[in-house]
């Protein structure tokens, strides 16, 4: 059950910011004890593959930042944090199924479940996110971007952290998560609204006093 939130944690952190949650894990399971990969994932902890996804995440940092060129980037994140999700779920998993010793059997089996799940639950929170966006730079005329850009990998990082060091509280992260989302959602109906009322109202040659 542990491992499961666990997994769950690190591909919601992914769906956020796809390269934390996998720094996250790189990073702890070389230089300390709180996660041991399987040894179908340990290059996940090399020195190379860190510096890579050291980079990548430098990049994603400040491209998600720039009004425009976040959506831009949520667009090439659609394949990224799914296949992130996917890998931080199976790599965090220590459950013998979900290690995936010989690669001619992956498919054979149900070793590619966890993958698949992860995958999944990144794509939606992915989903949220890019929903979410344009409606905070449009409320915001585009200067709440990097504020909420910088929520959202702050929320990535200690969902990680959180995920393999206490993962009964991934549940809450998660409502918490689905709540914000929630509330994003109903301020845009409720500014739809506003904007149609308005529209039918110049159209019918009034304006409030």
């Amino acid at each position: 059950m542990l491992e499961s939130l666990t997994g769950l944690g690190l591909a919601t952190s992914a769906g956020l910011n796809a390269y934390i949650p996998l720094l996250a894990i790189g990073l702890l399971a070389r230089y300390t004890d709180l996660i041991t990969l399987p040894s179908g994932w340990a290059w996940m902890e090399n020195g190379w593959t860190l510096a890579i996804v050291a980079v990548l995440l430098a990049i994603e940092f400040v491209a998600d930042k720039v009004p425009m060129i976040d959506h831009v980037n949520d667009f090439l994140q659609t394949l990224v944090r799914p296949t992130a999700g996917g890998l931080a779920f199976g790599a965090a998993s220590g459950a013998q199924t979900v290690t995936v010793s010989d690669p001619g059997s992956f498919f054979a089996s149900h070793q590619w479940v966890p993958i698949v799940v992860g995958g999944a639950i990144s794509l939606g929170v992915h989903g949220m996110k890019a929903a979410a966006r344009p409606l905070v730079n449009a409320t915001t005329a585009g200067f709440g971007a990097p504020i909420v850009s910088t929520i959202e990998d702050f929320a990535s990082v200690v969902l990680s952290v959180v995920a393999i060091v206490l993962p009964v509280l991934v549940l809450l992260f998660l409502l918490l998560l689905f709540f914000g989302f929630g509330w994003l959602m109903r301020r845009r109906k409720r500014r739809k609204e506003e904007q149609a009322a308005a529209r039918w109202a110049a159209a019918q040659g009034w304006r409030p006093s």
